[in-house]
């Protein structure tokens, strides 16, 4: 029996496969059925012993796969909601930061009004003390002045004049 009998020669391809088909020639005999029946038992010894195994073990793999990327997909979902509440307490810090800032600049500023404050009350208190020092030198100076004028005038007027002048 050949494939030129069965019919496969013809079709679209037209005569170039019929040439090479015909050259092909299948026998169907003892030995192809001797061959299905080893290839048969092969099958049924080899299933258990070989390909249930490995079959397993892909499914085994498979599985372990998959719970892996589950669990992937988990601890992702959760670094992802840990982000988010890392970012939101950083906001929250960084506004409290912000208010102490605020609130540390108002005192500081609250406490530099006041030593300014105290400053130039010191420095007034300084200058009235010396104000009012200066002015008793001045009226020390004055007294004296006044009750040694006369005999100031008396010299200075003995030295113009060139002889003692009388009181």
């Amino acid at each position: 029996m050949s494939l030129m009998s069965v019919g496969f020669a013809a079709g679209p391809t037209g005569p170039l496969l019929a040439t090479v088909m015909a050259a092909v020639s299948i026998d169907l005999d003892k030995s192809v059925l001797l061959q299905m029946v080893i290839f048969a038992v092969l099958i049924v010894i080899l299933k258990p012993l070989l390909f249930d195994p490995v079959l397993s073990v892909f499914a085994l793999r498979e599985e372990r796969t998959e719970g892996a990327r589950q669990t992937a997909r988990e601890l992702q979902l959760k670094a992802g909601e840990l982000l988010t509440r890392y970012e939101q307490e950083l906001d929250r810090i960084n506004r409290v930061a912000a208010e102490e800032r605020d609130r540390a600049r108002v005192e500081t500023a609250r406490l530099e009004g006041e030593i300014l404050e105290e400053a130039r009350r010191a420095v007034q208190r300084v200058e009235a003390d010396g104000r009012a020092r200066i002015q008793r030198e001045v009226s020390q100076l004055k007294a004296e002045l006044e009750a040694r004028s006369e005999s100031m005038a008396r010299e200075i007027a003995s030295k113009v004049l060139g002889r003692e002048v009388a009181p």
